[in-house]
C-alpha cells in the first residue's frame, strides 16, 4: 500500500479509493486472460511525471496558432511514460508552411516544462467530435493506434 488516503480529508479518499483501499486509477482497462489492457481513461487529464496535463489547455493554444483551424490531445506512450501528442488540422493553404517540430516548440513556448508535446504532432485531415463538438479521444487513439502500426 502507497497510502491509506488524503490526510485530514475523508470525502476525497472517500472519492478516490475503494472499500478494501484500491485506488480508482481512473483507467478503463480490457481483460484478455491473464492479461489486462488500458483502453480509456474516465477523465481526460494525461499524468506527466506525477503532474497532470489538460489537453483542452493545450487544444486551445494550438488552436491560437495561425495555421491550426482544429486540435486534438491524447495521451501516448514513450518508454514506460504518458506523454501528451496532438493530432492537429491546418487551415485551407498552411500545408508545407508549417511543420511539426513548429507547432511543438510552439506549444512549447507558452506552457510549463511538463506541459510540452512529448508525444509530438501529427496532421490529420478532421479532428473525431460527437455531435455536440466534444473531442472523442478513443476515436484519436485508434488513429494513432493504427498510424503507429505502420
Amino acid at each position: 500500500m502507497i497510502t491509506k488516503g488524503y490526510h485530514n480529508n475523508p470525502e476525497a479518499t472517500k472519492s478516490s479509493f475503494t472499500a478494501d483501499g484500491y485506488l480508482r486509477t481512473g483507467d478503463i482497462l480490457r481483460v484478455e486472460g491473464d492479461l489486462l489492457y488500458i483502453v480509456d481513461r474516465k477523465k481526460e487529464l494525461i499524468k506527466y511525471k506525477g503532474m497532470q496535463v489538460a489537453p483542452a489547455e493545450l487544444e486551445g493554444v494550438l488552436i491560437a496558432h495561425p495555421s491550426v483551424f482544429d486540435a486534438g490531445v491524447i495521451a501516448t506512450q514513450r518508454g514506460d511514460e504518458e506523454v501528451p501528442m496532438a493530432y492537429v488540422v491546418l487551415v485551407p493553404g498552411a500545408e508545407g508552411k508549417v511543420s511539426e517540430t513548429e507547432l511543438v516548440d510552439y506549444v512549447g513556448s507558452k506552457v510549463a516544462n511538463h506541459k510540452r508535446l512529448r508525444g509530438g504532432v501529427a496532421f490529420t485531415d478532421v479532428i473525431p467530435r460527437n455531435p455536440t463538438g466534444k473531442i472523442l479521444r478513443r476515436e484519436l487513439r485508434a488513429l494513432h493506434n493504427r498510424r503507429s502500426k505502420l
